[in-house]
């Protein structure tokens, strides 16, 4: 699939967004078409938010493989030299291949052991506190990017855009956005295992259950392989298929990245975005699982990268997840709701460096009531770091306005 090579002026303009979506098969839909914003310095910075949805296993995307517990915890989950080694205790899943080029090139980071102030497993309640930047959940109904752009807003133009089938909580607010989904809408069973292993999650008898139909209906749908409404060869379930479909989902997961990177690089386009990539609840089959969804996230890192080009100097990207999983595999090649995870960052605005914040190990005593990786990073330092060095935001507005009462989360500071 050729790169998306969007003609001026892309964004804003509606017909041409008509045009360039009908080339690709894609669908269209517009919330709202922003106004050129001045092409100043300060609208020259660009951030984007990937959310994984599912709960993103830390341990398999960036596995410590030098951490002497790991392999015995893991099992036949653990990496072993297939791994890129990132240093002496990190390394990254081998699907992520476009990110390692990147992380040696210092243009991307690993944050291990990172975790929301949430530590109820259940990924409704996580996602909710994830994306609202809240204390706790249910507290609020707009989402934290959208407050940034609502804060950023009183000082110069700043537009958003999401992309994916749903706009995600996180740029739901008072503030309209731009929103553009490729492909066919939402697929509503796809969420319903979700729910279900929310439901079961503490359930002896079904939780088991239910965790080895899915691993067998996984297996069903990576046989049963068709197209979608962006023409790319997907399995059932919205998964690259294996094989030849496999490259042609990373085609167009990467065309997919190179779409937003078009919209972003345009004059007067947006400089704030947020991508939902589902798909990443891995109770069963966690090898298989990841191995097709990792490389999908890969593709469509790169093609922000790539489609970006001279602008990319100016970017930050933040790749996270909801919770972590259960350090220890369970009976179905999956591993379990958890707590601490990785998250990514990644741009050519980075500063080049090791992980980002503290590594707990995986001892025994240093587990998180005896299953999960210890979170050793509260994820609104994360996200307030970048926003107060990248997009200038104040300590005042970030601790009240954007992340409510999260004064002593202290943004991280020096990435970029």
């Amino acid at each position: 699939m050729n790169a998306f090579t969007p003609s001026p002026p892309l964004f804003p303009t509606r017909r041409g967004l008509l045009a360039t979506a009908a080339g690709f098969g894609l669908s269209l839909q517009l919330m709202a078409v922003p106004a050129m914003a001045a092409d100043s310095e300060a609208n020259k910075k660009k951030v984007i938010v990937v959310i994984c949805r599912g709960g993103m296993d830390g341990l398999s995307v960036a596995p410590p493989v030098g951490d002497s517990e790991y392999r015995g915890l893991r099992g036949g989950l653990a990496l072993g030299e297939t791994a890129l080694p990132l240093d002496g205790t990190f390394a990254l899943h081998p699907q992520l291949t476009a990110v390692h080029a990147m992380a040696k090139a210092g243009e991307a980071r690993i944050v291990p052991a990172v975790a929301t102030p949430d530590r109820a497993r259940s990924h409704f309640e996580a996602q909710d506190v994830l994306e609202t930047g809240a204390p706790g959940v249910y507290a609020t109904t707009s989402g934290w990017l959208n407050r940034t752009v609502e804060t950023l807003a009183a000082h110069r133009k700043v537009d958003a855009i999401s992309i994916g089938p749903t706009a995600p909580l996180i740029l739901r607010g008072k503030v309209q956005t731009a929103s553009w989904s490729p492909g066919r809408g939402v697929d509503a069973e796809a969420r319903l295992p979700t729910l279900l292993q929310d439901l079961y999650r503490n359930d002896s008898l079904l939780g088991p259950a239910l965790a080895r139909g899915l691993a067998t209906e996984t297996m069903a749908k990576d046989a049963t392989v068709g197209l979608d409404g962006g023409g790319a060869m997907m399995a059932q379930g919205g998964r690259p298929a294996a094989g030849a479909g496999a490259q042609q989902g990373r085609e167009a997961a990467k065309t997919l990245g190179q779409s937003l990177a078009g919209f972003m690089r345009e004059p007067g386009g947006p400089t704030v975005a947020a991508i939902s990539l589902d798909g990443f609840d891995s109770h069963a089959n966690q090898a298989g699982l990841l191995t097709q969804r990792l490389a999908y996230l890969d593709a469509v890192l790169d093609g922000v990268h790539t489609g970006l080009g001279p602008e990319w100097k100016n970017t930050v990207v933040l790749v996270a997840t909801e919770f972590g999983r259960t350090a220890r595999a369970n009976g179905t090649g999956g591993t379990d709701h958890g707590t601490g995870s990785t998250a990514l960052i990644l741009g050519g605005a980075l500063k080049p460096g090791g992980i980002v914040g503290d590594w707990p190990t995986l001892k025994q005593n240093a587990l998180f009531e005896n299953r999960d990786v210890a979170p050793a990073l509260d994820m609104r330092g994360l996200f307030k770091g970048v926003l107060a060095e990248h997009m200038g935001v104040d300590r005042t507005a970030l601790d009240n306005a954007i992340f409510p009462s999260s004064a002593a989360a202290k943004p991280v500071m020096g990435l970029v």
